[in-house]
Order: C-alpha cells, then sequence, then structure tokens
C-alpha cells in the first residue's frame, strides 16, 4: 500500500503544510491544561481535586511524549530548529527525554512496523488478554510499579549501561564499550537539560507559593502517565488482523472530550493517518480522514468508536477486522 493509492499528490502536499501558529496552539493547549491540573488543587485542595489533577497531569504527559514525538518528524513548525527546541523543552525533557535520542529510534519503529525489528513490538504485544491481567497491568501502572520501573531504565539509558529502548527491552551495553567516566560523561549531557527545566519548574511554584504542587507533577509521572501511555499504546497497534499488512496493523481512534485529556493529545489517535503520511502536521489529521474515509481507505483500514471499545478489543480480542 502507498499513500498515492488514496491520496493524489495536491492533497498531499495539501496535508504537508506546516502553520507556525497552530504549532504554538498546540504546545499552549498541552501546557494550558497543565496549568489548570496544578491551579485546581492549589485554589481547592482535596482529594477529589488531587485525583483530578493526577489523571489530567498524566494524559498531559503524555502530550509532552507526542510534542516530542511530532518534532521529531519536524512536523509542528516549518523550522526545524523551532522543532527542536520546543520539542525538548516543552516536550522531552519534562519526561526526561530528548528528541535526538528519539528521532532515530522511532525511525526504526516505522520501517518495521509490526515486525521483529520494531522497537515498540513489545508495547504492543500480549494482547488480547483476560480481563484479570488487564487488571493487574492498570493497578501496576496507578500503583506506580510501572513508572518507578521505567524511570530507573531510562535513568540506565541516559548513563549508557543500557540501549535506548522505550519498547520495554532490556539490553546492556558491553562493559567493554563503557566505563565510569564515559557514562557520567554522557548522564551529564543527557540529563542537564531535564534537569535544568526542572530547576526551573519547581523555582516558577516555589516563587508563586505553591512549591508543593511540583509533588504532584512526579505523582502523575510514576502513577497516571503509564497508564495513559498503555491505553495510547493498545490502541496504535494491538490486537490487529495482520501485523505486517500496513493498512490492518495501524489504528485510528475516535475520541471524545475526556478520552482527548487522557489518551489521545494532539490527534495521536489518528494513528493510521500517521503512519500513512507520517511527515503531516498532526493539526492536519482529521482533515486527511475525512478524505480518506470518502476515499474508501476505511473498508480495509482499522478504525474504532472510542477508547472503550480498545479496552474492550485488548480482553476480548474480537476484532471486526479480522
Amino acid at each position: 500500500m502507498q499513500v498515492t493509492d488514496y491520496l493524489s499528490k495536491e492533497e498531499i502536499n495539501e496535508l504537508l503544510q506546516k502553520s507556525d501558529w497552530k504549532g504554538f496552539v498546540e504546545l499552549a493547549t498541552t501546557w494550558g491544561w497543565i496549568a489548570f491540573a496544578l491551579a485546581l488543587p492549589a485554589l481547592w485542595l482535596n482529594p477529589f481535586t488531587v485525583i483530578v489533577s493526577l489523571f489530567i497531569l498524566g494524559g498531559k504527559q503524555l502530550g509532552c511524549a507526542i510534542i516530542m514525538h511530532d518534532t521529531s518528524h519536524y512536523a509542528f513548525f516549518n523550522s526545524r530548529k523551532l522543532n527542536s527546541f520546543f520539542g525538548n523543552w516543552l516536550g522531552g525533557y519534562p519526561i526526561f527525554q530528548n528528541v535526538e535520542d528519539y528521532r532515530p529510534y522511532h525511525f526504526k519503529h516505522h520501517r518495521n512496523t509490526g515486525t521483529n525489528d520494531d522497537p515498540d513490538l513489545n508495547l504492543t504485544t500480549g494482547y488480547p488478554t483476560s480481563k484479570v491481567s488487564m487488571l493487574r497491568k492498570f493497578s501496576r501502572d496507578l500503583a506506580g510499579v510501572t513508572g518507578f520501573k521505567t524511570f530507573y531504565g531510562v535513568l540506565l539509558m541516559h548513563f549508557g549501561y543500557l540501549k535506548y529502548n522505550l519498547g520495554g527491552l532490556v539490553e546492556k551495553i558491553k562493559a567493554k564499550n563503557r566505563n565510569w567516566k564515559s557514562m557520567l560523561n554522557r548522564a551529564y549531557v543527557k540529563l542537564r537539560g531535564p534537569v535544568v527545566f526542572h530547576l526551573l519548574f519547581f523555582t516558577l511554584l516555589y516563587a508563586i507559593g505553591f512549591w508543593w504542587l511540583y509533588l504532584l507533577w512526579w505523582g502523575a509521572f510514576f502513577t497516571t502517565y503509564n497508564f495513559s501511555l498503555r491505553v495510547r499504546s493498545i490502541a496504535e497497534h494491538s490486537v490487529v488482523p495482520n501485523q505486517l499488512d500496513p493498512q490492518k496493523n495501524t489504528r485510528t481512534t475516535y475520541a471524545n472530550f475526556i478520552e482527548r485529556i487522557l489518551f489521545a493529545p494532539h490527534h495521536v489517535n489518528y494513528h493510521a493517518e500517521h503512519h500513512l503520511l507520517m511527515a503531516a502536521p498532526s493539526y492536519n489529521y482529521p482533515k486527511m480522514h475525512e478524505v480518506l474515509l470518502k476515499k474508501g481507505f476505511y473498508n480495509e483500514g482499522l478504525l474504532e468508536p472510542n477508547y472503550r471499545r480498545i479496552v474492550k478489543l485488548a480482553v476480548s480480542g474480537s476484532n471486526p477486522g479480522t
């Protein structure tokens, strides 16, 4: 399958057009929600507002990951420098990642989607599973077990002890290729951006008299962020009819207001569109989706009505596309 099977050259060129102001609107949307999530318990501190804040923050930390993802494709802004700058400072650094490491890793996913060489394969295999197993997975996510384990692995990657992989594959770098000096130098390069960002973030909250809100960021980072990340990953490539068919190994899922907050920031739910034309900016995906619908792409492609349906697929395996 080729993109030109469904889109004309004129349509492709139009969909590839970037808009700096739309890119800034996307950034403002995620960080506006983050500000709201922090303001909520600051103004009305009670268990309910804290829980709501944690779930919004987790969804918007996923939003930071998607900002990093989109800018790794140079698909937010016209300028490559703007993509890299904001992709790091408002995308990767808040979640202790960076565009420079993520970009080549992620492009390997696009080249090898669904194959044994797909670095994200571990994120999407293992489904369908039982309801009990899914509850255990969600419980580990929301209890912080997944988050602490993942963050420990990310730190080891930044130190150069493990190979960079965000799909759960653990592979040590051979001892002959590393020593303490090289590991510390690497950690300095990889962690200085995230550390500076978090110092500035904490300082800002401290200056306005609400330093304790910074704890909510970490609380979400270890809990609800991993919950949102899991559901988003399942939606994109899990429980598919054919892992090697580009039209049947990637799914688009409609999202309501709450689902967009938790699982689908920056139009990431239009994932079939992204894989079909990965250089297109995400704010053009809804338009692209309408074109593909009219041209019959989804007669064979995978489309689900909501994320509740995704979870049902993941515990039942019944897929209308099979």
